[in-house]
């Protein structure tokens, strides 16, 4: 069998990409709350910006996942944090 088409590569790394940002968002939100708790509402703000921005982000991420035909059956990947 041969190997995987380019496509199919991005139809595998695409849902690692979106699951990837979630859980950069989750941190976040925690982070977010730190700073406004210490009176920094403005860096706050800025952090929930660009947690909004990653939401688009990911909206356009899951079109494109959507146009390819979906995650991939079967595919599992073991996610790693940096």
């Amino acid at each position: 069998m041969s190997d995987k088409t380019e496509l199919e590569k991005l139809r595998i790394l695409l849902p690692h990409w979106i699951e990837h940002s979630h859980s950069h968002q989750e941190e976040f939100r925690k982070w977010a709350t730190v700073a406004k708790d210490e009176g920094k509402a403005d860096v706050a703000d800025l952090i929930e910006k660009a947690i909004s921005a990653m939401n688009e982000a990911n909206n356009a991420l899951e079109k494109g996942l959507d146009s390819l035909g979906g995650k991939v059956e079967g595919h599992h990947h073991h996610h790693h944090h940096h």
